[in-house]
């Protein structure tokens, strides 16, 4: 009886083993970065000092001082943002005077965008700590790792 009973036993391991699904969500790509991500978040919200802004307005607010006055349709492009929500963004942005808009002189329908002089002061006050959020986002990786996982999500990005 203990040897049926054992082998009842391996047997059902075994089916279970069998029966366990070959898509395992902690192993898929797609589960991992969005955990990293919410991390990433969480770090963000943590050291950027202004409750106010989220990772897109700053993104918005860094890519527009580096390129200087340029269209929200481009900005949009040069931050991976969808039209709908670049407008969004840019709403925000503007209410709290942190950029400035105008119609093209060429094209009524496109509007300019600019840094304003407190959107200047605030992303020269917030880079630094942009950088920090990167550095702490990375934190568990060896300096080797991290050139190595941004050469490959940049990869990803397409």
């Amino acid at each position: 009886m203990a040897l049926q009973a054992a082998d009842r036993a391996e047997q059902t391991s075994r089916a279970q083993k069998d029966e366990r699904p070959e898509y395992v969500l902690e192993d898929q790509a797609g589960h991992l970065l969005r955990r990293a991500h919410q991390r990433h978040t969480a770090i963000f919200q943590a050291t950027i000092g202004d409750d106010q802004l989220t990772p897109l307005q700053f993104a918005a607010l860094m890519k527009l001082a580096d390129v200087g006055e340029t269209s929200q349709n481009l900005l949009g492009r040069l931050t991976a943002m969808d039209a709908a929500t670049m407008q969004g963004v840019i709403k925000r942005l503007t209410a709290r005077g942190l950029i400035e808009r105008r119609p093209d002189d060429v094209d009524r329908r496109r509007l300019m965008l600019t840094l304003s002089k407190d959107g200047r002061k605030l992303v020269r006050d917030l880079s630094e700590r942009g950088t920090a959020i990167t550095d702490q986002t990375l934190d568990p990786l060896s300096a080797a790792e991290r050139e190595t996982f941004l050469k490959l999500l940049k990869r990803l990005s397409g």
